[in-house]
């Protein structure tokens, strides 16, 4: 089993590295096994911190170049300079760099991780998108970021990740409404759930229509479902379903490198 996933679209770019992180090829153990990146779990925090020098290690990287941020659904966005101490994190849903040999990542269980980039700016971003953050405009965010920085809405290249799917994601009528008031035209993303006033919900489908209605016109979705893959990936879903005390969390990241 493979360590990381890759968008095409972005694998195809000079002067940028990125992976979608899996669940394999860690040390942690338990419900954790084994890629764990959660510092925010439960797990042994020195596993954690081996497992987050083995993924910088994919990137090329030393440990600390490695960055993420204390995630609250919100549509707040931090741009990165230099690497900030593990126990220091913002907080904030996306991160934004132009910093060569610095990797920002976004933590994931389920919600949808989405890497993007500007290789004619040279800005990458990875954002954070569950179901609040996504509604709230976390990628809109992100993106006007990396404006700041020089990129383009037609220059920016985004790929999202292993994230629940709509088979396996099932919500409320509460959330129907806050994403139907939002524009009517979301219902296109909702189909009845078995139970009477659910829904089951595709994210991804969101989150691609928010992209694109930002300006960007090469959206890869890698299309893996983070709940029903359960070699591959950790789900916070899943293990409430399954009564599970704990859960892994995966890491999505991209950082700039010399095109020398």
């Amino acid at each position: 089993m493979t360590m990381l996933l890759q968008a095409r679209s972005l694998a195809e770019l000079p002067g940028v590295r990125h992976a979608f992180f899996t669940r394999a090829g860690g040390v942690s153990e338990g419900v954790y096994a084994s890629l764990n990146a959660g510092v925010g779990s439960r797990d042994d925090p020195r596993l954690v911190a081996q497992n987050r020098a083995r993924m910088a290690g994919a990137l090329g990287l030393e440990p600390e170049r490695l960055v993420s941020v204390y995630q609250v659904h919100s549509p707040d966005v931090v741009i990165a300079e230099e690497p900030w101490p593990a126990d220091a994190r913002p907080r904030a849903d996306a991160i934004v760099t132009r910093r060569q040999g610095l990797a920002i990542a976004a933590s994931t269980a389920d919600c949808g991780p989405v890497l993007l980039a500007d290789t004619r700016a040279g800005v990458v971003g990875a954002a954070h998108a569950g179901w609040r953050g996504a509604l709230a405009g976390i990628t809109d965010a992100a993106i006007a970021a990396m404006e700041q920085l020089g990129a383009t809405r037609g220059g920016i290249i985004a790929a999202i990740g292993p994230m629940i799917r709509q088979p396996s994601y099932e919500i409320g009528p509460e959330v129907t409404a806050q994403f139907l008031a939002e524009q009517p035209e979301n219902a296109q993303f909702f189909v009845p759930s078995a139970r009477s006033g659910f829904a089951m919900f595709d994210l991804a489908g969101y989150i691609a229509a928010r992209l694109a209605r930002a300006g960007v016109t090469i959206i890869d979705d890698i299309g893996v479902c983070t709940y029903a893959d359960t070699d591959r990936f950790y789900s916070y879903r899943r293990m409430t379903h399954n009564g599970e005390p704990d859960y892994g969390r995966h890491l999505s990241a991209i950082t700039l490198v010399s095109r020398l």
